[in-house]
């Protein structure tokens, strides 16, 4: 059994996820849904795919598209992503294929869809790719650290690991360099 669940109830799912935010994501052979604490299916069995919750809200697949449940299992966002990731920081990377875009926890899109691919927001910036070039992004959207980059990573401890010229070097949130990296 899973670490924490001793009920019976577990044994009907191929697989129990951790309760966040009272309810966990479970799945039987090609569907996911979501159960309470108890076991009780808040959720029904109907996405293809489903991530578990995050800040308040899980993004779930159906019919090729991504959307977003709240707390509560309800439909936060109508499926409508290409691709969607967990909320970070209050904001959820989202693309339509084309390109990428920022989600807030009020369902809008806090930042426009013009980048070629993004990372979550970590430490107050966000990676992004512009013009097959990485740079920064703060909440506003505003652009802080230039797009230079051929590969950026999340900031952790006031340091992103980023490759420009062919090498990985670390940089700071002003996107100076602070040591070479592996």
């Amino acid at each position: 059994t899973l670490a924490g669940y001793g009920q019976a109830w577990t044994k009907q799912y191929d697989h129990v996820d951790d309760c966040i935010c009272g309810l966990s994501l479970v799945g039987k052979g090609e569907k996911h849904g979501f159960v309470d604490k108890d076991g009780k299916l808040v959720v029904p069995l109907i996405y293809d795919e489903a991530l578990t919750f995050s800040e308040g809200f899980a993004a779930v697949k159906i019919d090729g598209k991504w959307g977003y449940l709240d707390s509560t299992g309800k439909v936060f966002k109508e499926p409508m992503y290409v691709e969607a990731l967990s909320f970070h920081s209050g904001f959820a990377v989202v693309s339509n294929g084309a390109s990428y875009g920022f989600l807030d926890t009020s369902g809008k899109m806090a930042i426009a869809m013009i980048y070629e691919n993004a990372g979550m927001f970590s430490e107050g910036l966000a990676a992004v790719n512009k013009n097959g070039k990485w740079g920064y992004i703060d909440k506003t959207g505003k652009e802080i650290i230039g797009m230079k980059y051929n590969f950026a990573g999340a900031f952790d401890n006031g340091a992103a690991r980023v490759m420009i010229a062919g090498k990985w070097i670390l940089i700071d949130p002003t996107g100076k360099k602070i040591a070479d990296s592996e």
